[in-house]
């Protein structure tokens, strides 16, 4: 009976953390390229976040959120707390949020030089376009 309880007690503890990981708030079915400067990027658990300002031709400057996964799982893929620095130029595809606000799931980023860091975007990868060839 107490492995019962302690199964249902763990279950409904790890309930809101499945939740988190899903895709409802973002829009499976497109990308965002987000070309701009770096505010921030915050290396930490559970998230690592790349802030971006992105300014468009009229002048106008959004102030983007861009997610990805975790420092470990990111080290493994080739990033590193030091991968981008304030001022540093980047352009990024993002699953973009599906509320229109300037948030998104990285699924890479150029740096300034040229050199591209992938980022495994669990929502893309479970979720590719119609179109998209097979997986071999």
């Amino acid at each position: 009976m107490v492995m019962v309880i302690l199964s249902a007690a763990v279950a409904v503890a790890w309930r809101p953390a499945l939740a988190h990981h899903g895709a409802a708030a973002y829009d499976v079915t497109k990308t965002a390229t987000v070309k701009g400067t770096v505010t921030r990027w915050l290396w930490s658990n559970p998230h690592c976040l790349l802030f971006v300002d992105s300014t468009d031709d009229s002048g106008q400057v959004s102030h983007w959120i861009l997610e990805t996964q975790n420092p470990l799982s990111m080290t493994n893929m080739g990033w590193a707390g030091d991968s981008f620095k304030p001022g540093d130029k980047v352009t990024v595809t993002a699953t973009p949020a599906k509320n229109g606000q300037t948030i998104g799931l990285v699924i890479d980023a150029w740096q300034a030089n040229g050199h591209v860091l992938h980022a495994r975007n669990i929502i893309v990868d479970e979720h590719p376009p119609a179109d998209a060839a097979p997986k071999q």
